[in-house]
């Protein structure tokens, strides 16, 4: 417990950080030990870069998106307390934990890991995943297991069977209805943190 107290007392603002979050002092502790080992440097920011030390984003075929995501756009560096905010996106939602009414949506409330999902392959950042958004996701993911005519056709089928506004595009309020039967708590988590 000593050690993870005197990790802790480096972190400003901690407190705040894991109720903003939902985080322990232990996921905290990991999470902090996590970020200085990519931080080699130890400059106290990680560089996109630095994400490539991750072995599953390295492998994952769209980790440069996922790792895009923890940069707003024009930043080139994330520091501890935003490296665990985008965490928190992968944290199961817990269903004791009371949200306060006039507070903000928790971090890794359904809405808010759709929003994140979404940005993936909202690229563009216009509020809408277009047909060429879609095929380059699909085209990452599947890479060579399909033709490119079958990619065009699960992605016209796609962007047909959510898009209700009949605009050629997938809207945040379509992609939410989509997926309103999956289980996106299950589908975004980290292991390292259980």
């Amino acid at each position: 417990m000593g050690s993870t107290n005197s990790t802790l007392s480096k972190i400003p603002n901690v407190e705040e950080l894991m109720q903003e979050t939902g985080f322990t002092p232990a996921h905290i502790v990991r999470l902090y030990d996590r970020f200085e080992a990519l931080d080699k440097e130890g400059k106290g920011h990680l560089r996109p870069q630095d994400f490539g030390e991750i072995r599953e984003l390295a492998m994952n075929p769209i980790g440069d998106r996922i790792i895009a995501a923890f940069f707003s756009p024009g930043q080139e560096i994330v520091d501890f307390h935003s490296f665990v905010k985008i965490l928190a996106h992968f944290r199961p939602v817990e269903k004791k934990r009371p949200r306060d009414a006039g507070g903000p949506e928790l971090v890794n409330s359904r809405t808010s890991k759709l929003k994140f999902v979404f940005q993936l392959y909202d690229q563009d950042k216009d509020g809408k995943i277009s047909r060429r958004e879609l095929l380059q996701v699909l085209r990452a993911l599947l890479e060579s297991q399909v033709t490119e005519e079958q990619l065009e056709s699960v992605a016209d089928r796609a962007i047909q069977e959510a898009d209700t506004d009949q605009d050629q595009a997938i809207s945040f309020e379509e992609f939410r209805k989509t997926l309103e039967k999956v289980n996106i708590d299950h589908k975004m988590s980290i292991r390292f943190l259980r």
